[in-house]
């Protein structure tokens, strides 16, 4: 006889219920529960996200309809609206927080243990820096301001590519520019940044240099520079140009200029020119356009947690005003929950087609 475990049984077995209950004891998230344990709000919560449901009607509705399996999940019953509600709006959220650090810790470790083939020769620490504008709709999320008719938050994300996990993130409002949040970072020495042109700012350019902090990223076209030194170009590449330059407004009396690495490479497939800036004056220009092709990973993980964790069902806990940062952020405390009645948002990514909560639930019952 075959036993048949569903999806949903299997994702939650990524969360040992043993680490889980430890969690709640230390954040006494159910001091004052009676009956629905912040197990089944967690359950609840994880089956919203997986069928991508809108209201606290699908997500209750949905989990009556495979009542009958949810005893083997550890959930007698399926919870009313108002209770779940109500466990949305007063259980602590850090509850969450440790439970995510738990997972991310996990998958760190596992990263470590499988000691999987790195890409590059070198040792050093490689991450991608990027931001990412997520749309909300202006008449819903009032405080979002981005433009006159639309609003939108901005996630900043640090990725290691050691297993393509994230290192650090933070949300802000969506006019905060990459550069802003950038420059609160702190890298260890040796560390290798790919970043796009958003980032452009030679002062912090400099400021990486003296830390003895890499980076890579393409170079303004209008970008003034001079050239100190030609390198020789490998022969049979698609190197066209290997350069050490440095750009005049850096320069300072007394002082030797701050020198930079700029690569010409040319793209057979797109048929341009691709320009790279690196500090990284002993990599190769081939070695160096690869850092940056490999910057793309923060892209799509972009699209995979977007399209995994829609944030339809969440909005922002506490008074909000124009230009404070929020969750995890230098000078926020807005905490993130779980609304009493979500609002649909507009995720910005690849276009897809959403399960449904019913076929969530045919999956639940298998």
């Amino acid at each position: 006889m075959y036993k048949v475990c569903s999806i949903f049984s299997q994702v939650l077995k990524l969360f040992p219920r043993r680490d889980f209950e430890q969690a709640v004891k230390a954040h006494k998230a159910e001091r004052h529960a009676r009956g629905f344990t912040s197990w089944g709000q967690f359950m609840a919560m994880l089956f919203c996200q997986l069928g991508r449901a809108h209201s606290l009607r699908e997500i209750c509705g949905g989990l009556a309809c495979c009542e009958g399996q949810l005893k083997h999940l550890g959930v007698p019953v399926a919870p009313k609206k108002s209770t779940l509600a109500y466990a949305n709006e007063h259980r602590p959220w850090q509850l969450y927080q440790t439970v995510f650090e738990q997972t991310l810790w996990k998958c760190q470790e596992l990263v470590q243990s499988q000691g999987r083939r790195k890409k590059f020769r070198f040792k050093n620490k490689l991450m991608s820096l990027d931001g990412s504008i997520i749309d909300l709709s202006v008449s819903m999320f009032d405080w979002a301001k981005f433009r006159r008719t639309k609003g939108a938050i901005k996630l900043h994300l640090l990725l290691d590519h050691d297993g393509y996990l994230p290192s650090f993130a933070v949300v802000t409002d969506g006019k905060v520019s990459e550069i802003r949040v950038a420059r609160t970072l702190r890298f260890a020495p040796g560390t290798i940044l790919a970043i796009d042109r958003g980032y452009n700012d030679y002062e912090w350019f400099r400021e990486l240099t003296q830390e003895e902090v890499y980076f890579v990223t393409r170079m303004k076209e209008n970008a003034v520079y001079q050239v100190q030194e030609e390198l020789e170009v490998p022969q049979n590449s698609n190197v066209v140009r290997d350069q050490i330059i440095s750009f005049p407004r850096l320069a300072r009396e007394g002082e030797d200029p701050v020198l930079f690495r700029r690569v010409e490479i040319w793209d057979e497939e797109k048929q341009e020119a691709l320009v790279f800036l690196s500090n990284l004056l002993g990599f190769g220009a081939t070695t160096i356009a690869a850092i940056y092709k490999d910057r793309w990973q923060v892209e799509l993980f972009f699209d995979y947690s977007t399209w995994c964790t829609p944030l339809d069902v969440m909005i922002f806990q506490g008074p909000i005003v124009l230009n404070r940062l929020l969750v995890g952020s230098v000078g926020g405390s807005v905490r993130l929950h779980i609304a009493r009645r979500p609002l649909c948002v507009e995720p910005k990514v690849l276009p897809h087609r959403p399960a449904s909560p019913a076929t969530a639930s045919a999956e639940s019952a298998a």
